[in-house]
């Protein structure tokens, strides 16, 4: 026989309930996990893979391009007094440095007391995390537009290579962008083709979105980039691609992707849409070459940089980034704090991005023709 309680329910004080409410653990109080999800966050990348400078007591900065020149034999008796043609022919690249990037947010100094976790340092990463996506997404673009270029080398007879782009697969399909077998022969593709433009194999990488990239694990072992005794633990790490044809992979969302960027779903691209993606996965291309938005390089509109791209293979000469300004946080202080009970966090950064050395650059494409150059 079971045992039951005597005493009345009616009478037990319930110190979790609200005037006597039915919710019995309504006063109780909700802790802290020490932990928040961050929302949505990207490997930001481009920095550490494009040449960087920093620019001081100017707006812009030039980069000096040197041609080839030619080997002759020499005739006994004549003077030796240079090429005849004045070789090598010389070129520049100006980057100039866009306006202020900025992003901030108001800390109200009654929320900051009443807030039970580090409510500044939250704020502060998430403004980082916006600077530094805007600065992929406009290193990225610049690389784009630079795989559609000729060199700034074009004197008669020593013209110097241009960019390349290679299509991935061969029907007329998004899809094709996904197909592991297409991508690794796109590779192969692209490092002959640096190979034969001469630029160095040190520092090749490639970014590819994090569908293709996750493609190119489950293939291996029968697309032969892994060796099979390593590829259990790196599969299931998530890293089992490390390069192919000597050119290192990385993921990102900020690439050019189908006219969007990082992915796009539906269509020909046999993509479905998980849902629920939110605001900032699979947005659309703005357009970043109007002056009168603080932009002073060009970067493309969104009908230039097109639908068909799909991936980028570079080596570190292929664009340069310029700044003026470092990434940093500014906070308020003294009388405008008071004046206004809290403080403005400011994340700033100026900087300018640009290609260079287009013979670096290599677009990956889907669809029967190449986009054109921008």
């Amino acid at each position: 026989m079971a045992f039951q309680s005597s005493v009345n329910p009616a009478q037990l004080t319930v110190p979790g309930s609200d005037n006597f409410g039915a919710d019995r653990r309504a006063l109780y109080l909700k802790l802290f996990s020490g932990e928040m999800f961050k929302g949505f966050q990207n490997n930001t990348i481009a920095r550490d893979l494009i040449m960087k400078r920093t620019l001081k007591n100017g707006k812009s900065l030039q980069f000096i391009f040197t041609g080839r020149t030619k080997s002759e034999f020499h005739t006994p008796g004549n003077s030796i007094l240079g090429d005849t043609n004045g070789a090598p022919p010389v070129a520049e690249k100006t980057i100039t440095c866009d306006d202020l990037l900025i992003s901030s947010a108001f800390v109200y100094e009654l929320d900051e007391v009443l807030a039970h976790y580090d409510l500044r340092s939250e704020i502060s990463r998430k403004i980082g995390y916006a600077l530094a996506e805007k600065y992929d997404r406009l290193a990225f673009r610049a690389i784009t537009r630079g795989a559609r270029k000729a060199s700034p080398i074009t004197a008669t007879n020593y013209v110097e290579p241009g960019g390349t782009q290679i299509r991935v697969g061969t029907t007329a399909n998004d899809s094709d962008a996904y197909a592991a077998a297409n991508l690794v022969s796109a590779f192969y593709d692209a490092a002959a083709a640096l190979d034969e433009k001469g630029v160095s194999s040190d520092g090749r990488v490639a970014v590819l979105n994090p569908r293709q990239y996750y493609e190119l694990i489950q293939a291996v072992g029968t697309n032969g980039l892994v060796n099979r005794d390593v590829q259990g633990t790196a599969l299931q790490s998530g890293n089992g691609i490390i390069e192919i044809a000597g050119i290192k992979i990385y993921k990102s969302m900020n690439i050019p992707f189908l006219g969007k960027y990082g992915t796009a779903y539906g269509g020909t691209t046999g993509v479905t849409d998980p849902g629920n993606t939110g605001s900032f996965v699979a947005e659309a291309l703005e357009n970043a070459s109007d002056a009168s938005t603080g932009i002073n390089n060009d970067y493309g509109t969104a009908a230039e940089v097109g639908t068909k791209s799909c991936g980028l293979i570079f080596q570190k000469e292929a664009a340069g980034m310029v700044e003026a300004i470092g990434p940093q946080v500014q906070v308020t202080s003294g009388d405008v704090s008071v004046i206004y009970q809290g403080d403005v966090m400011l994340g700033r950064l100026a900087c300018g991005c640009d290609y260079l050395n287009p013979a670096a650059a290599v677009e990956l494409y889907v669809g029967a023709a190449a986009p054109s150059t921008f």
